[in-house]
């Protein structure tokens, strides 16, 4: 699959916005009968469009309700010094999103915790001692504003093949 018609940038919409759709109301609601839509979101899975499929929990509900963003410095931004890092990071699900940065420090983290005295002793016991750490700075959500993860699409529609 190399290129999105309609239909698959309808399918990717819709499935974002509920994983949870079965593949007749998927179809309804693309335009499409069950089969066609049933291969083409198989090919879009094969093709890694569709990476995967999930349930979004609500943090506060499970008593999660500190969102931290921790920049990490490492020691030296070589491969293997951050290759250690990077395995310790993933291995540490507090930690629920990293991304390599450019500007000031290394990595840009999500950490999640129950509150601020919990991370405050995760910050001490686990951030600080990842491998080849240097300094951590963190900053707090102080309230949420939008959290989505659902991409936005309308650049795949000026861009498509037409049907």
């Amino acid at each position: 699959m190399e290129t999105l018609d309609q239909f698959d940038v309808a399918i990717l919409n819709e499935l974002q916005n509920d994983g949870r759709l079965t593949n007749a109301e998927l179809a309804q609601r693309v335009g499409l009968s069950a089969a066609p839509c049933w291969r083409r979101v198989k090919a879009l899975e094969e093709s890694g469009y569709i990476s995967g499929y999930r349930a979004e929990i609500n943090r506060h509900k499970i008593g999660l309700g500190v969102l931290a963003f921790v920049r990490l410095d490492a020691d030296r931004n070589s491969g293997d010094v951050l290759q250690a890092l990077e395995e310790g990071i993933r291995s540490i699900p507090e930690i629920i999103s990293c991304h390599y940065i450019s500007g000031t420090g290394t990595f840009e983290l999500q950490v999640v915790s129950r509150d601020l005295e919990s991370f405050s002793q995760f910050a001490r016991n686990v951030l600080i001692n990842l491998p080849n750490v240097k300094d951590v700075h963190t900053s707090f959500s102080l309230g949420e504003i939008k959290a989505s993860s659902a991409l936005p699409l309308s650049h795949l529609r000026r861009n498509q093949k037409q049907v």
